[in-house]
């Protein structure tokens, strides 16, 4: 590595800003010829301010780095040919692949399903919806699903919830229009259910949801598949939402900040808490159960660690729009 690199390099780390920034600027103004220097702090393990820099430095080569990362997928050196898989994803999606890789990663994944227990969904903050599992196709129908492709559920959160998940783009029309990923986790049974469903699926989806109005999605869902719900949990902001959604109308909700908090009558496991309340928690559920998590326990999955014994199938990944494909959303996954 020649000394100028290597002082640019440890420039990276500087605590000062304009001396990073400064480093920056001046690697992405050599070009292509630093990639093979950055490659292997763009691959470390956790945060760091080198790693920062290089992926920073690499993100504003762009174009210009691919022919070369290309290159190092084919014909090595082999100790960088994993970081140029994953630099390759975050600059330009799986479209960036060649076949080979793109093959090498559809069969991993196969492979990772195949003992992918116990999984993991969220459970401290987000916002998803859930609904019958046997009425996954009526699902993928009522919210205009696309590109529906088998994933791990690591993956799929990730896809969802970490990455890049919402994409603009020009339509045949040349109008300017936002596709959106989102996944669908395999379907978790409930026992506690007051309804006579016994699986169901999470779809995640945080641009969607927002976005697109997540009651509104709700009650498409439950037009097709007679039932759905949306959760939201926002620590941040300390609120919470469930609302029930039963033959495409919504019949039960609350809000922490909505007002009123609930509206439509309370629902069976909510005139249990209250009816088996004591003196201290009266007041708390005089009016239904105010918890997200609460409501999804009883009236579809909390989420969480899922059981393996409790798990079915696996997730899925889709897209919003027939012309954007999964392969189009940058960032690489973890599988």
């Amino acid at each position: 590595m020649p000394d100028s690199f290597n002082a640019l390099v440890r420039d990276l780390c500087d605590d000062d800003r304009s001396v990073w920034e400064a480093a920056e600027d001046r690697l992405v103004a050599l070009g292509v010829q630093v990639v093979d220097t950055l490659l292997p702090y763009a691959g470390e393990a956790g945060p760091s301010r080198l790693k920062w820099g290089a992926e920073s430095v690499l993100r504003k080569l762009g174009d210009q780095a691919v022919p070369r990362l290309r290159e190092i997928r084919r014909q090595g050196p082999g100790r960088l040919r994993g970081n140029a898989l994953k630099v390759l994803v975050d600059l330009g999606g799986a479209e960036c692949l060649d076949e080979g890789d793109l093959g090498a990663v559809e069969r991993l994944v196969r492979i990772k399903l195949l003992d992918e227990r116990p999984v993991r969904v969220p459970s401290e903050a987000g916002r998803w919806l859930a609904f019958p599992a046997d009425r996954l196709d009526d699902a993928v129908a009522a919210l205009g699903l696309h590109d529906v492709r088998a994933a791990t559920t690591v993956m799929g959160v990730a896809a969802a919830t970490q990455a890049t998940d919402s994409l603009e783009f020009q339509d045949a029309q040349g109008t300017t229009r936002t596709a959106y990923r989102v996944f669908i986790t395999p379907a978790f049974e409930t026992w506690l259910s007051e309804v006579p469903i016994q699986n169901w699926c999470m779809l995640w989806g945080n641009s969607f949801i927002d976005q697109l109005d997540g009651f509104a999605l709700a009650d498409k869902l439950s037009e097709r598949c007679g039932e759905a719900h949306l959760y939201i949990l926002d620590p941040y902001n300390r609120a919470e939402n469930w609302y029930v959604s039963r033959d495409g109308h919504g019949v039960r909700s609350f809000g922490s900040y909505d007002e009123p908090q609930f509206q439509g009558e309370p629902l069976p496991f909510e005139v249990e808490y209250r009816e088996d309340a004591d003196e201290d928690e009266a007041e708390e559920y005089a009016e239904g159960v105010p918890y997200a998590v609460t409501a999804a326990d009883y009236l579809s999955v909390e989420p969480g660690r899922m059981p393996a014994s409790g798990t079915h199938g696996h997730g899925w990944l889709a897209t919003t729009h027939p012309d954007v494909p999964n392969s189009r959303f940058k960032g690489a996954l973890p599988i």
